[in-house]
């Protein structure tokens, strides 16, 4: 069971971090916090003490005042193109270390170039002393790599760019 103070806590570390969604589970209780997209409202929902889920849902920071833009006379300036468009991305189903090899000094799953099919692992993330391998979920081409091994990596993160067959 978690201590409310310890509930506390994590919500106001996840409410001053980019980190948007934290899970843990602890001796059969469950904690989700999720911050709120601004076109959601707080909820905070507790289940009984003998249901082992509670789920809170971080306070949204207030927005910041608007400030009333003046349009100025200025050239108008064609849009830089993202290069992604058309790119499948693979991100991190969660907040983790990640690891380009199953272990150190070991090959990386993937790299630039690589063609992968839905089921290729093309890492692994590591939450809480779990390894967690993370499939392509798309045949193609690995386009870019855009974490380091070893890198702390957030939810919904983007990892990977591949162009799809």
């Amino acid at each position: 069971m978690f201590k409310l103070s310890e509930i506390k806590e994590l919500i106001k570390l996840v409410d001053t971090t980019t980190v948007q969604e934290l899970e843990i589970e602890n001796e059969g209780s469950r904690l989700l916090i999720r911050k709120p997209n601004k076109t959601e409202s707080v909820v905070v929902t507790h289940a009984p003490a003998v249901h082992p889920n509670s789920y809170i849902t971080a306070p949204s920071i207030a927005a910041p005042a608007q400030v009333q833009s003046v349009p100025t006379q200025e050239a108008s300036v064609p849009e830089a193109v993202d290069p992604s468009v058309g790119l499948h991305k693979i991100t991190s189903p969660m907040v983790g270390t990640f690891y380009s090899a199953s272990a150190p000094g070991a090959a990386p799953f993937v790299g630039i170039g690589d063609r992968v099919s839905e089921k290729t692992t093309v890492c692994i993330v590591e939450a809480m002393k779990l390894m967690n391998p993370i499939e392509a979920e798309v045949k193609g081409e690995i386009v870019d790599v855009l974490v380091e091994n070893g890198q702390l990596v957030e939810y919904g993160q983007t990892l990977f760019l591949v162009k799809p067959e």
